[in-house]
């Protein structure tokens, strides 16, 4: 009987181990969505699949993957909480925003107009600091903030470095997460970049083209990596001095590269410092103007569209502050 009961137990165990109900193979593991999709494109289709659809590369907030020569581009800078920063801090985010669509209309000329945020974020202070970099970096809040704003008018946000005495490719690098973003580019204020032993307010500062070409390069990188639209890299000029040796700007695939111009003062001193700041720009780096509301209208009327727009090379950036 003990014997008769072995020959059977052995027999199920048999049966069961041929039909793969005990041992003999793995569980089953869930896909990775790489497996899946490397799966899905393999297996033939049939009446109930459906083939993915391509998600597109991201494109400008208005349309395209260049900014020039199909947009102009006109917007305010500032930081909340400080008129003298610029029309950008003052009054209500959204406001400011929509304010720009309106002042942008007589800069078209051909071109259809992208507004532009310009939030100064890293901000350069008259004390050190606790790091000894004479400057301070806004929050992701912040940032967030600004934005949403520029995207409630299909517009895009440039984060303005004044780096104090840091240097402008370790703050730019700071705001990495934010560059990713396709509709977030970045503007340099030379002027307030200062050496060791230079103090802020004291004196202006000054770069080298090979320092913007750093940047430059850094967020090449970044367009290239994620599939961006071209990225927008300006930088403010007050004076020749403050951008030396500006021919080592070199044209970086993904980025459109501006020199704005920030002159203060009548519109013939306006007229005579974009011409000379102008002098010797790379034919890859696009012209841009600034206006000053307080400063310039101190000296005469601020300029007009018009007289903006008659400036040689014309303005593709127009910034009001």
């Amino acid at each position: 009987m003990r014997r008769r009961l072995l020959i059977l137990a052995t027999a199920l165990l048999t049966l069961l181990l041929a039909s793969g109900c005990v041992g003999g193979s793995n569980p089953p593991r869930a896909q990775s969505p790489a497996s899946a999709r490397s799966n899905a494109g393999s297996a033939p289709a049939g009446p109930s699949q459906t083939t993915p659809t391509p998600t597109p590369p991201p494109e400008l907030p208005r349309g395209g993957r260049t900014v020039f020569p199909h947009y102009r581009l006109v917007g305010f800078a500032g930081h909340p909480g400080s008129a003298a920063l610029g029309r950008l801090g003052i009054g209500d985010l959204d406001e400011r925003a929509r304010e720009i669509e309106k002042i942008a209309k007589p800069y078209a000329d051909g071109r259809e107009i992208l507004p532009v945020l310009e939030l100064i974020a890293t901000v350069v202070q008259g004390s050190p600091g606790r790091d000894g970099m004479y400057r301070t970096r806004s929050s992701d809040e912040l940032i967030a903030r600004h934005l949403e704003a520029a995207r409630k008018v299909e517009g895009i946000l440039l984060l303005d470095i004044q780096p104090g005495r840091a240097d402008f490719l370790t703050e730019v690098r700071a705001y990495a997460k934010w560059l990713k973003e396709p509709d977030v580019g970045v503007a340099l204020d030379p002027e307030w970049r200062m050496g060791p032993g230079q103090v802020p307010m004291r004196m202006y500062g000054h770069t080298s083209g090979a320092e913007i070409d750093s940047v430059a390069r850094y967020l090449s990188g970044i367009v290239d990596a994620d599939d961006l639209p071209q990225k927008v890299l300006v930088f403010h000029q007050v004076a020749v001095s403050v951008v030396r040796d500006q021919q080592a700007i070199r044209s970086h695939p993904g980025v459109a590269i501006i020199k704005s111009v920030d002159g203060i003062g009548s519109k013939e001193m306006k007229e005579h410092t974009y011409k000379a700041v102008m002098k010797g720009r790379p034919k890859s780096v696009h012209p841009g103007f600034k206006l000053f509301y307080e400063e310039d209208r101190r000296l005469g009327p601020l300029m007009t569209p018009k007289q903006v727009l008659a400036l040689k090379p014309e303005p593709e950036y127009v910034l009001y502050e």
